[in-house]
């Protein structure tokens, strides 16, 4: 007998592909094989040549990028040097999600089928095409497709004599089991977060704590919209960054939210518990302390305010007690109920928290063990850097936009981490803040005789406010910005530092206020107004143009 062992590989941005990814695991564990799920960066690539069996699961990120955490796998993928017939003994599946209003729609999963094949592998299946602008969402065709694999999977792989596929009734063992350590054990000193010696540059695994020096509202009181500038120290870290480069901040959950889940779940916030793998090779959560308070888990790590997934009502249709709330989850985790969970969930963006209120007597019983498996870690946010570090050395600031919208649901939705942000008032202490850095799609040109025309609108101007402290601090002077708000008495962000640049000849402005006046004035007004200067600019002198929004 073959040994039955299956690799589920992923490459996941928003957690989507994350999320599909393991619910192959959850469907290659009912059928009895030993099955690793992985994100493609954390798994050696050099041991791939000796893989029998794995699934792709890849989303499609910008203009046709490959998510963060394959982009390694990607490189070695592509390198010139391997041998055509390197992966002859692999049998594979790639399943993309995308999203077709996009020009290079699922042109990664497109490319990861293609090169395999090259090296040698053996499809299992074309290339399954999930897209987000389906009614149902990827899930029109991830479900058929993974009928078919499954089929495929089993006349390679046949179950053991005697051994029947574990029921969909039937509820698989968590990924961790939960051990509460007695209250008198002596408590470790030190939060989660403690200013350290930087090990290395600063990472996703190892954030930098950057103390919060200023954060400043910069729209008008009366504006609808509450815009800050906040400024970081980052002194010590050894972060280097360049124009156009992203700053990764790693929010937290407010305390009423954690303290209301807590309260939903019967859960003591204090009590300190350490995580074992259920099964040999499960690798531990990076990012929690061993040992971990309930609080800093559900402060630090859960999702609670993320919009809930479909795997989400499907594992807790499992702890339900309560007929009729079982029936409702049952629906929400069938192929049929998608729609209707679409318009409880996605369409008023519902957030995790609230969903587990409208299931009082599931909620209580969820059993401790289960919460890594039924909510996602919170991801971090990216943040165009909006300074220069010729400018203001050993400093990060961000533009940030309050998010804050209505729906059909009577409370406000609020951004997790722009809310969290807002909240914290350097000015009462030391606030800390856990981010790192990671290099930006946008280069400016090294030529300091390249003109660059920046048209950035709103929030969008920040990573033009970092290139122009850049250049004007190299003495460049070709700097033309097209800049639109609302109104120039509420939302002209930076104005004193833009006139200042103009007088001195370092900045060409245009500014567009589509309210103040009758007809609305955008920046592609200008743009036309002014499309001579564009074309002499374009034609004679090479200018690159920048677009942010």
């Amino acid at each position: 007998m073959a040994e039955r062992k299956l690799l589920v590989l992923f490459g996941s941005q928003t957690g989507t592909a994350q999320d599909t990814a393991e619910r192959i695991g959850r469907e290659a564990k009912r059928r009895h094989f030993q099955c690793r799920v992985e994100a493609l960066d954390s798994y050696d690539v050099a041991n791939l040549i000796n893989e029998l069996l794995v699934v792709f699961v890849c989303a499609t990120t910008g203009q046709g990028d490959p998510p963060d955490n394959m982009k390694m796998f990607w490189r070695f993928l592509f390198r010139k040097n391997l041998p055509p017939g390197s992966l002859c003994q692999l049998d594979y599946a790639v399943l993309g999600l995308g999203d077709s209003s996009y020009p290079k729609f699922n042109f990664v999963a497109k490319k990861l089928h293609k090169r395999v094949l090259q090296l040698g592998g053996n499809p299992l299946l074309p290339v399954a095409l999930g897209d987000d602008q389906h009614d149902l969402g990827p899930d029109a065709v991830v479900d058929p497709w993974l009928l078919a694999l499954w089929d495929k999977i089993l006349a390679l792989y046949p179950l053991s004599p005697g051994l029947e596929i574990i029921s969909p009734d039937v509820r698989l063992p968590p990924r961790y089991t939960l051990h509460y350590l007695a209250e008198d054990r002596p408590q470790p000193h030190g939060g989660p977060l403690q200013p350290t010696a930087p090990r290395a540059v600063p990472s996703e695994l190892h954030p930098f704590a950057a103390r919060m020096l200023s954060n400043q509202r910069v729209t008008a009181e009366s504006h609808f919209q509450d815009v800050r500038l906040i400024e970081f120290d980052v002194t010590g870290s050894g972060i280097t960054f360049r124009a156009g480069d992203v700053v990764m901040i790693q929010p937290q959950n407010c305390p009423e939210d954690v303290q209301q889940f807590c309260q939903l779940l019967r859960l003591d916030p204090d009590r300190r518990f350490v995580l074992k793998p259920t099964e040999p090779g499960t690798s531990l959560p990076a990012l929690l302390p061993q040992p971990c308070t309930i609080r800093h888990l559900v402060t630090h790590y859960l999702d609670i305010s993320c919009v809930p997934r479909r795997s989400f009502f499907e594992l807790l249709s499992y702890f339900s007690t309560n007929e009729l709330e079982r029936e409702k989850l049952q629906e929400f985790s069938s192929a049929q109920g998608q729609e209707e969970l679409y318009s409880y969930c996605n369409r008023p963006r519902r957030t995790t928290l609230e969903a587990l209120w409208d299931f009082p007597h599931t909620t209580c019983a969820i059993p401790p063990e289960y919460l890594l498996d039924l909510i996602p870690r919170i991801r971090p946010r990216a943040f165009s850097i909006a300074s220069s570090m010729l400018a203001h050395p050993d400093r990060i600031q961000i533009l940030m936009a309050v998010v804050r919208y209505k729906t059909r649901l009577s409370k406000p939705r609020r951004g997790l981490c722009s809310t969290w942000l807002a909240s914290l008032n350097p000015e009462q202490g030391d606030v800390r803040v856990p981010l790192w850095v990671k290099k930006g799609g946008m280069k400016f040109p090294d030529d300091p005789d390249t003109p660059v025309i920046m048209i950035g609108p709103g929030t969008g101007v920040a990573p033009f406010r970092a290139a122009i402290q850049e250049r004007v601090a190299q003495g460049r002077r070709g700097n033309c910005l097209f800049f639109g708000c609302r109104q120039k008495s509420k939302d002209f962000y930076c104005q004193a530092e833009w006139e200042e640049l103009v007088t001195k000849g370092f900045l060409t402005l245009f500014t567009a206020f589509s309210r103040d006046q009758e007809e609305k004035v955008y920046v592609q007004h200008r743009i036309q107004e002014n499309r001579r200067l564009v074309w002499e600019l374009l034609s004679s002198r090479n200018a690159h143009v920048y677009l942010a929004g």
